[in-house]
């Protein structure tokens, strides 16, 4: 429900609504809402219970920031090390996901978050470094990932699939420059729509406080 946006940022999570909700006891309520909160999807705080998890746009911002700068540079650095085995499994995986994401009655946006996890997490293993990638799996919040395909707007989801294909076709090409220009915009896209959907929220929290 928090992924499908059916409980919105911010929502407050009941742990009796929620079980009469679902039909199930308070316990397994419980025990759900801490395993998200170590997730990162809800927050709880002493004596005042869950809410669905929110990121403001500074905290956002901060994070693309720094996406923007460790990212692009891995992707470089990739490139050198990847043999025609590495190009054909990241070409497969953009394939893949573009099947799978592509806006129609198809589209299974559950099963693109975990191939979009692959795709990048292939490019950082490539790159061998450790330090930077370290750095890396620090500024990415897995929440915002999977948040990000569900704010997409059509455009901007062809745009992300779009680079995924475009970045298998610079690896291919051995252009280090080029990969890393299109992890930049590819980057820049997802900031663009999260950072917009946060202020959308905060507008909306202001005008019905």
């Amino acid at each position: 429900m928090i992924m499908s946006g059916e409980l919105a940022p911010g929502a407050r999570l009941g742990e009796v609504e929620l079980a009469d909700r679902l039909g199930v006891s308070r316990t397994p309520v419980r025990e759900a809402l801490s395993r998200l909160a170590a997730e990162g999807l809800v927050q709880i705080t002493p004596n005042r219970g869950a809410r669905v998890a929110t990121w403001t746009v500074a905290e956002l911002e901060g994070v693309f920031d720094l996406r923007s700068s460790l990212e692009p540079r891995l992707t470089a650095h990739a490139v050198p090390n990847a043999t025609p085995a590495d190009v054909a499994e990241l070409d497969d995986l953009a394939r893949r996901m573009l099947a799978v994401g592509s806006p129609g009655p198809d589209q299974d946006l559950d099963a693109l978050v975990p191939l979009n996890r692959a795709f990048h997490d292939r490019l950082v293993a490539l790159a061998g470094h450790p330090a930077l990638a370290t750095a890396l799996a620090a500024a990415i919040h897995p929440p915002i990932v999977r948040r990000n395909f569900l704010t997409y707007d059509e455009a901007s989801l062809r745009r992300s699939l779009g680079h995924h294909a475009e970045i298998v076709a610079a690896v291919r090409a051995g252009d280090a420059d080029w990969a890393r220009a299109v992890m930049t915009a590819h980057i820049a896209n997802a900031r663009a729509v999260m950072v917009r959907a946060a202020r959308d929220h905060a507008t909306r929290e202001e005008e019905s406080a």
